[in-house]
């Protein structure tokens, strides 16, 4: 008996243990930066991508942490400069496709990545205007995103700080009363009988012209 008992345990110990896949949950996005301005004006991909990573800061230069936001974004999903500002960077970083760009009148500058680049270095672009398009790999995601970089200096801060509030928390589009006008009101029931009335005596005169004329 005893042997079977530590067979079994032995049996059970050696089978291998599969641990459930943690479902993709998008996160609340939330500004943590007010040293930053406000003065994005579009999101990098789409009109509200999923955020599917936010800033984590590490504690020192060299620790782990999360320098950047990631965005769900399908395989060549255009992608946007989210301020006006001035390429600095456009090319390949260890195998991945990046893109720098220098905002005017601050000392910061956004990256994005991997992306494929449609502009050059020193071009001048605005807000919302495409500055590439998602790759299909590249990314540090479990599905293909954009990792979207935000630096002051060496320094890297919080991207959806850039963000005003209401672009950071737009829901979607609701339809809004119209006020000060009228409502169209339902005829009266005197109109029906007299519109009834017409109607009769104008399909009388189409079947019976020769009495109409007298």
């Amino acid at each position: 008996m005893r042997c079977g008992t530590w067979l079994a345990l032995g049996l059970l110990c050696a089978l291998p243990v599969f641990a459930p896949e943690r479902p993709l949950v998008p996160l609340t996005p939330t500004a943590t930066d007010t040293s930053v301005p406000a003065l994005g004006r579009t999101w990098p991909v789409g009109a509200r991508p999923a955020v599917l990573r936010g800033w984590e800061p590490p504690a020192t230069v060299y620790a782990r942490g999360h320098r950047g936001v990631d965005l769900a974004a399908p395989a060549g999903t255009p992608v946007r400069a989210v301020a006006a500002g001035r390429v600095s960077f456009a090319g390949r970083v260890a195998g991945k496709g990046v893109v720098s760009v220098e905002l005017t009148g601050t000392d910061l500058r956004t990256t994005y990545e991997p992306v494929t680049a449609s502009v050059e270095k020193g071009d001048e672009v605005g807000a919302g205007e495409v500055v590439g398009t998602v790759d299909p790999t590249g990314s540090h995601c479990s599905t293909t995103c954009v990792h979207w970089g935000l630096l002051r200096g060496e320094t890297y801060l919080d991207p959806l700080s850039l963000l005003p509030p209401w672009l950071l928390h737009r829901g979607p589009s609701r339809l809004l009363p119209v006020l000060g006008v009228p409502l169209p009101q339902p005829p009266s029931a005197t109109a029906v009988a007299a519109g009834t009335r017409a109607a009769g005596r104008h399909g009388w005169a189409q079947r019976h012209p020769a009495s109409a004329g007298e």
